[in-house]
């Protein structure tokens, strides 16, 4: 017996093992295949032969510079926070459970606080950001995010509960004010959409090898110090240094008016006019509800993977988590590099249209997703499951920059923030429901539910993006003014109406 146990340890650790590896290797692969591409495609550009001119006498064209100057500033910035974030993630649960001992319903109650706090504030930190600057709303996240790890030391039931609180605005300006700060950023320097692409895509696959290291350096904290909160103390010391980035590097942008105190719409006539930009059009409700139930899976999915495989487990709580959360971080950056090859092959070969390219490639991810979601409800064996949860976790590094670019093609920048608040609202309210809904008796159900919802935004996403006629025009923005192609405002003439 003693024997068998051994073999099946060895069995099911070459498992994990063998993934991480091979991931790591088709990363790898993915990544060298993209770099050719883009070669590529640049050489068959006709600028491109001007620019190898430039080149050859010790130039490089002003606007490649600007485009990479800029992409450096925001991707620097975005490391150090994704860095700080993270840090505070992966022992926060045993930080409650464990050193504070606390009950575990109690600290399930305070994460689900960080979610009703995060889906209240939305929609307020999109209309500000729009409205008083999103550098402004980005230095407030360091502030804020910093406060919530020193409230996180202080083990009473009032202090963490406010820690929490701060930690679901400090999200919500993470989630609204990045983003837009970006595109805005991009337009108003007149890069294409296709630099702006290449840009969020590489901010994801910055994320997938910031949160692996995240993981690993946050282990070896806690390892080392035996201490549970260490790694909010470097957590701390990244938010205050991304703090100073941000001021010396950055400038501020703002929305439709937001320099003028006269013509500044108040918050709730902010929301009410986006909310009427959104309910006008089928398209923005679709990739709402794309949003709703992809990011709302993702977050359940981070609840419950754990005690998914440990029920089908022969090792149980002996599984080895180190290798399975790394394997995850390079699945999504993986997914990544994917997506970015895809765009520029596509490119090459003639065949890309932006808005349907995007459109087709995110009901693609939601019909993936939901299968997988499927076999985790359907199969008992620990292989499929894993398996499962890398494709999972693929199609999540592919669907942040596809889901980035159709917002910015669908929504003008001067509501950009806003609007993405909004549809944060009812992610928040899925991440709750699920939540509580998905303790172990009935996470089964909860998994069900998520890949009927997921099929169900894939199809709709078909129907509404891919095959409906009053998105043609969206599809060329070679036809439109230089004014209206910049970044992600590919928006249609009866919203640029409604927002001037």
């Amino acid at each position: 017996m003693i024997l068998l146990r051994l073999y099946s340890l060895i069995t099911v650790l070459h498992l994990y093992q063998f993934w991480l590896v091979t991931l790591a290797i088709l990363c790898s692969a993915l990544l060298y295949l993209e770099r050719r591409l883009v070669a590529k495609e640049r050489s068959l550009n006709s600028w491109k032969h001007a620019a190898d001119t430039n080149v050859e006498n010790g130039h490089i064209p002003d606007s490649a510079n600007a485009v990479k100057a800029f992409a450096k500033r925001y991707l620097v910035v975005y490391a150090i926070i994704m860095a700080a974030y993270c840090l505070q993630g992966p022992y926060m649960w045993s930080l409650y459970r464990v050193q504070y001992g606390l009950p575990e319903r109690l600290v399930a109650l305070l994460f689900v606080t960080g979610f009703v706090s995060e889906g209240v504030a939305s929609p307020l930190v999109g209309a500000w950001a729009d409205q008083y600057g999103r550098r402004k709303l980005c230095l407030a996240f360091c502030v804020i995010s910093t406060f919530t790890c020193i409230l996180t030391f202080l083990p009473n039931l009032p202090t963490l509960i406010l820690g929490r609180l701060c930690g679901g605005i400090s999200a919500a300006i993470l989630y609204t004010a990045f983003e837009p700060w970006l595109v805005s950023s991009a337009s108003s320097m007149g890069q294409s959409s296709e630099d702006l692409s290449t840009i969020i895509s590489h901010a994801t696959l910055v994320n997938g090898f910031v949160a692996s290291g995240a993981g690993i350096i946050s282990n070896k904290l806690v390892a080392t110090t035996i201490d549970f909160t260490s790694p909010l103390v470097v957590s701390g010391f990244l938010l205050v240094l991304g703090f100073f980035v941000i001021l010396k590097t950055w400038s501020e942008n703002y929305g439709d008016g937001g320099r003028s105190t006269a013509t500044v719409l108040s918050q709730t006539g902010r929301l009410r006019q986006a909310w009427r930009i959104v309910c006008e059009d089928p398209a923005l409700l679709t990739v709402g509800l794309t949003q709703t139930c992809f990011e709302g899976s993702m977050y359940f999915f981070a609840f419950i993977w754990v005690p998914s495989l440990q029920e089908v487990s022969r090792l149980n709580d002996l599984l080895p988590l180190g290798y399975i959360f790394a394997s995850f971080m390079v699945s999504i950056t993986t997914g990544s590099i994917l997506y970015n090859t895809i765009v520029v092959r596509s490119k090459i070969k003639g065949t890309y249209s932006s808005l349907t390219f995007h459109a087709k490639f995110s009901s693609v991810i939601c019909a993936v997703s939901a299968l997988t979601f499927a076999i985790c409800v359907a199969s008992s064996y620990e292989d499929w499951r894993y398996l499962a949860f890398l494709v999972f976790e693929i199609c999540v590094g592919m669907y942040f920059p596809v889901q980035g670019m159709l917002r910015g093609m669908l929504i003008s920048k001067d509501y950009q923030a806003t609007v993405v608040s909004l549809f944060r609202l009812p992610l928040s309210m899925f991440v709750v429901i699920s939540l509580m809904a998905g303790v172990s008796p009935t996470r089964q159900t909860v998994l069900s539910a998520c890949a009927v919802l997921l099929g169900l935004s894939s199809l709709m996403t078909g129907v509404f993006l891919v095959y409906h006629p009053t998105n043609n025009d969206r599809d060329h923005p070679t036809k439109m003014p230089q004014s209206q192609t910049l970044g992600y405002t590919h928006t249609s003439t009866r919203y640029q109406t409604i927002i001037r």
